[in-house]
């Protein structure tokens, strides 16, 4: 294996709910490693100022924002066709965009259901699509589904986030095997607890306060998890097809050793 696999240079990408936290970190490394990347969200106001950081930054590739809500399949294809314009056919497709709110099951509405399902599941369902046709009628291509641990643990509280994300583990795996006929690599990433600026404000712990030499910890940082996308988006990863990747430091097990008599 040569560093050669890993060069992921003069792809074009596209990163959904980017403006932040893990999204923006995953846009970050593909234009350092010379990416064209579309930073989008559903708020103009929000992907500005990333993609303004890129393009004034020194990255090899360049940023393009984009308002876009995933649950708006005609809003994909306007991004598809801007995408293309400019940057020409898009070869990777982060699906990160996702929210939840805490609420006891019983307590959860038929509303709230609804639009945490509809973002995290039918988004990239929407998104897979659209970018998908262009793929499967092109040269293939890569997408990446961001999951959670919640999606293998379950989560209290947070049970509308955690069958959405369920659901995205299966649909990473089933879209894999139907579409590697196509040239097209898809799988997922687990993240565990990252310190982004949601974990900041809940319990004031920021990626600054992180040691990534430590092995002992439960907590990482969005720029671990856009190592792993890196990977995923690179060669090397090219015998790895409909796998959801945990990337949660130790493992949850690790739980129950305090416990033990």
């Amino acid at each position: 294996m040569t560093t050669s696999e890993y060069n992921i240079r003069g792809s074009t990408a596209v990163v959904t709910g980017s403006s932040s936290g893990i999204g923006r970190a995953i846009g970050e490394r593909f234009a350092k490693n010379g990416i064209n990347v579309v930073i989008c969200s559903r708020s103009k106001e929000h992907v500005d100022p990333v993609a303004d950081a890129i393009n004034d930054g020194n990255y090899e590739g360049e940023a393009l924002p984009i308002e876009c809500d995933v649950t708006n399949y005609g809003a994909i294809e306007d991004l598809v066709e801007t995408t293309t314009k400019t940057f020409g056919p898009i070869d990777i497709l982060v699906n990160n965009a996702g929210a939840s709110f805490r609420s006891p099951f019983e307590d959860i509405s038929k509303n709230g259901w609804q639009t945490i399902v509809d973002i995290n599941l039918h988004g990239a369902f929407n998104c897979s699509q659209v970018v998908g046709q262009q793929m499967r009628n092109g040269d293939g291509g890569t997408i990446i589904n961001i999951s959670s641990v919640a999606a293998r643990d379950g989560a209290p509280e947070m049970a509308h986030y955690a069958a959405a994300k369920s659901g995205m583990n299966n649909f990473t795996r089933t879209v894999a095997y139907e579409w590697a006929k196509y040239g097209i690599h898809v799988n997922g990433i687990m993240p565990g607890l990252v310190a982004t600026e949601g974990l900041k404000s809940q319990m004031g712990i920021s990626a600054e306060d992180i040691d990534e030499e430590e092995v002992d910890r439960q907590i990482g940082t969005p720029a671990e998890i856009a190592s792993v996308a890196q990977f995923l988006a690179s060669p090397a990863a090219r015998y790895i097809l409909g796998q959801t990747i945990a990337v949660e430091g130790v493992p949850r097990i690790a739980r129950t050793r305090h416990h033990e008599n």
